[in-house]
């Protein structure tokens, strides 16, 4: 920095300050020639450049809020899918849980109608074996009844003859006739 402010202070003292030519020493030269553009850059571009940055700034920011509004928004949804999906999961486990217990009732309802159903033909079966042993009864009384009377008529036939049997209608004859007059 010395050396810059030395080139200034001491351009009376160079031979060829006073006419018009090449300043050779590069470094002196190049440093005021920076100075001069980025002063000129500073004072013209201040303003250009500003007004780029703003415009960046104003973009970054409306990125920024557009960002957080989108975020926001999508937050919201997370939020909603979320209860979506616990109320999905909790309608679920209920119809899991209505589910297994309808199953159970249903198992306990067809295993008492069974029962019932069983119980029925059980019922059916004991009451067809007791008819068809009523039946079988009738049949044998019915039988026998036919044997005795046919054995009392063969004995009767055997027993009886005309006269006997003439005595015995004469004799019923009269008990009706009895009988009758008793009811008139």
């Amino acid at each position: 920095m010395k050396n810059l402010t030395d080139s200034f202070v001491s351009l009376g003292h160079w031979p060829s300050a006073r006419s018009f030519g090449f300043n050779t020493d590069i470094l002196a030269t190049n440093l005021i020639n920076l100075s001069v553009v980025l002063g000129v850059l500073i004072f013209f571009g201040k303003g250009v450049l500003s007004d780029l940055l703003d415009n960046r700034k104003h973009r970054i920011l409306n990125t920024i809020r557009n960002s957080e509004e989108l975020r926001g928004g999508a937050v919201e949804q997370l939020e909603k899918a979320r209860a979506r999906l616990r109320k999905v999961e909790t309608d679920a486990d209920q119809f899991r849980v209505n589910g297994y217990s309808e199953i159970e009732r249903e198992k306990w309802n067809l295993i008492n109608s069974t029962y019932k159903t069983l119980e029925q033909l059980e019922n059916y079966k004991n009451e067809t074996i007791h008819f068809e042993q009523q039946r079988a009864i009738n049949q044998v009384r019915q039988q026998v009844f036919q044997q005795a009377l046919q054995g009392a008529l063969g004995t009767l036939n055997s027993c009886l003859n005309n006269e006997l049997h003439l005595r015995t209608i004469s004799a019923n004859i009269g008990m009706f006739g009895a009988m009758k007059e008793i009811t008139d």
